[in-house]
């Protein structure tokens, strides 16, 4: 049965020491969901302190880069590659945060962070429409790499496939 590593064997907190696990490849992607009435939608070209969207990607790919500054345990990493995409759907904003690295650890939180990241950044450029927006869905959609090995979510629950 797997445990909690971030706790010590006197159930105190402690980061993860990673220092003898081989560096290899990491890859994660992350979703998050925006929901928004049809009005603030209709709105966002017209939304006066930018294009939202394009700013929450880059407020997202900025999120990934500062996680561990946001999250106590988390291991700085050298992230090659992070990056957010963000669809309108009928119901509001979809977001798709991913991250890789080359490293001992994995970088599911730089991707969950990322996610998370953007869809504040729309809440907050379009919260003068409507301050109900909601913000949900924020999981793992998959993960590569590292002892665990690979991970992909499968349903509506969350369980998934290693």
């Amino acid at each position: 049965m797997p445990k909690l590593t971030h706790y010590d064997e006197n159930g105190s907190v402690r980061m993860v020491d990673v220092g003898n696990k081989v560096a290899t490849k990491r890859t994660a992607r992350a979703h998050a969901f925006v929901k928004m009435s049809k009005s603030v939608l209709q709105q966002l070209p017209e939304n006066p302190k930018g294009n939202p969207l394009e700013i929450a990607r880059i407020a997202g790919i900025q999120g990934a880069k500062k996680t561990s500054e946001l999250i106590p345990l988390c291991h700085p990493l050298g992230l090659t590659q992070a990056d957010v995409q963000i669809e309108l759907t009928t119901e509001g904003a979809e977001i798709i945060a991913s991250a890789s690295t080359t490293s001992q650890t994995g970088v599911e939180m730089e991707a969950l962070t990322a996610a998370a990241t953007a869809a504040l950044t729309v809440y907050d450029m379009c919260k003068a429409l409507d301050k109900s927006i909601e913000i949900t869905g924020i999981y793992l959609l998959e993960k590569t790499g590292g002892k665990s090995g690979d991970y992909v979510r499968n349903n509506e629950r969350g369980e998934g496939v290693e």
